[in-house]
């Protein structure tokens, strides 16, 4: 993937509420508390090729002639794509993220599919209507993520409804013979289940060459070879920042008294809000805000909109980054501490499928049913549109700066993606929200009634960090990720 140009007003919108609101005396406490913001910057839209395969048959008389479906006449496949326009340009309308179907083309010979290669797309929706094996072969060498919509009730009989498993898939084998597409690529009817597929493959697309700020440089929670697993993957484009110079900046900023006064008037603004309780002072507050500029201005100097940190657990000139990340990924960007890339790819990708801030968190050892997760970072905007009430406090360990105890939803369903040290195996694992405790750890706590065995759960742990989002995404991050060579095991719900 090419590197996204970020636009001014995606670099903008989440300051420009707040600095308007200020300077013209028009601020209101608990006016954060719901804002309709872009939750997904950087991201283009999924450009999707739709393509119908059929074949034009002739009556012969005593053998048969046809195959299997209704499509056997240039005018019945000028309807259904006609059909296939209309449905697309709703499923478009439908889509929470940018989706963007092309012209649909029709194809019944190679010399057409090959016509097509220079398209430039991001997915291919193959119609299958009819055609042979030779069409779908050549459409599948494009070597581009591959989703095959089938019709039984929804529309015109297809062939392919028969016969996609077992003369494509399988090749006339026992097993899947294809390595460009699967058994879970196939679509019948379905409009809903297409959709999330393709939910799945934008938040991939995102991903893919995802450019991000490393303070202190990318590293892995005892896992030195975690940035090159994340390169190769994911092709994460690393751009690391000293941390020297992140000192210098700060110590600069403390020298400038407008930014000095900026960031004290955020920190008023933010700490009136009536979803805001405080243990701790306004200037630890404003010190987090002057951090959030500088890191604002290292992503848009680079072009990027992700940041981590590394080396954070001593402070940046005194600044714990906690609270400072926090506002980073409520405002829509991406925001992860101890620069663990072990983990942040799963954030990544999760965030741009959810269009919402994704939670990295340390776990705990599971107990009848129940799991707790815990960090200094939590993002307050989890369902992408209103911040949770929050409770204002040092980050634990330095006892310092300013951190966030969020009181998370309760009864709110989430996932929780625990990846595995080697980047090979993924655990997704969904629960509700049961307690939002205030225990001796890390500062945010989660803790989580397990949908799955608790049992299985232990057993299956791999890694460390998790990445928790609300809502259930785990279909659609086990399907992104098999494309890029990462099993996500599902764990069921317990019976």
């Amino acid at each position: 993937m090419s590197h996204i140009e970020l636009n001014r007003r995606e670099f903008l919108q989440a300051t420009a509420t707040l600095g308007v609101a200020a300077a013209s005396g028009l601020w209101r406490p608990g006016a954060w508390a719901a804002e309709t913001l872009n939750m997904r910057i950087g991201a283009t839209p999924l450009r999707v090729l739709p393509v119908l395969t059929y074949q034009v048959s002739q009556r012969a008389k005593g053998r048969s002639w046809r195959n299997w479906g209704d499509i056997h006449t240039e005018e019945a496949a000028n309807e259904e794509l006609a059909r296939i326009t209309r449905e697309l340009a709703d499923l478009a309308k439908r889509a929470d993220f940018a989706l963007q179907p092309l012209p649909a083309a029709k194809v019944n010979a190679r010399a057409q599919v090959d016509a097509l290669k220079n398209t430039e797309f991001d997915a291919v929706l193959v119609y299958a209507s009819g055609g042979w094996t030779d069409l779908l072969e050549a459409l599948a060498a494009w070597n581009k993520p591959m989703v095959i919509f089938v019709r039984a009730k929804s529309g015109p009989y297809y062939l392919w409804h028969e016969i996609v498993d077992s003369r494509f898939l399988r090749s006339h084998t026992d097993a899947v013979k294809q390595t460009n597409v699967g058994l879970d690529d196939v679509v019948v009817d379905d409009q809903d289940e297409l959709l999330w597929r393709l939910r799945a493959l934008f938040g991939l697309k995102n991903t893919i060459g995802r450019r991000i700020i490393c303070v202190g440089g990318p590293g892995g929670w005892a896992t030195p070879q975690a940035p090159e697993r994340a390169r190769q993957r994911f092709q994460l484009d690393m751009i690391t920042v000293p941390i020297p110079e992140v000192t210098a900046q700060i110590e600069a900023a403390r020298k400038d008294t407008a930014a000095v006064a900026r960031s004290q008037q955020e920190a008023r603004d933010y700490m009136r809000a009536r979803s805001v309780k405080s243990q701790i002072s306004q200037d630890a507050v404003a010190e987090a805000f002057l951090l959030k500029a500088i890191f604002r201005d290292l992503m848009r100097k680079h072009n990027a909109c992700a940041v981590t940190t590394n080396g954070c657990m001593n402070s940046y000139a005194g600044i714990m980054p906690c609270l400072t990340l926090t506002l980073t990924n409520d405002d829509g960007y991406m925001a992860y501490c101890e620069s663990d890339f072990v983990n942040i790819p799963a954030g990544i990708l999760m965030h741009y499928i959810a269009g919402r801030p994704t939670y990295f968190c340390n776990p705990t050892f599971p107990a009848k049913g129940r799991m707790l997760f815990a960090h200094c970072t939590a993002p307050r905007r989890m369902d992408g549109r209103t911040l949770e009430p929050v409770t204002l406090v040092t980050h634990y360990e330095s006892d310092h700066g300013a951190a966030t105890h969020v009181h998370f939803r309760r009864g709110q369903l989430v996932t929780v993606i625990k990846p595995d040290f080697e980047a090979k195996h993924w655990l997704a694992i969904t629960g509700k929200i049961v307690d939002t405790p205030f225990l001796a750890t890390c500062r945010a706590q989660i803790e989580i009634g397990l949908d799955a065995d608790t049992q299985e759960v232990i057993r299956n742990m791999r890694g460390f960090h998790c990445q928790i989002a609300y809502g259930d995404w785990t279909r659609e991050v086990a399907y992104a990720a098999h494309k890029v060579g990462i099993e996500v095991q599902r764990l069921p719900k317990a019976t």
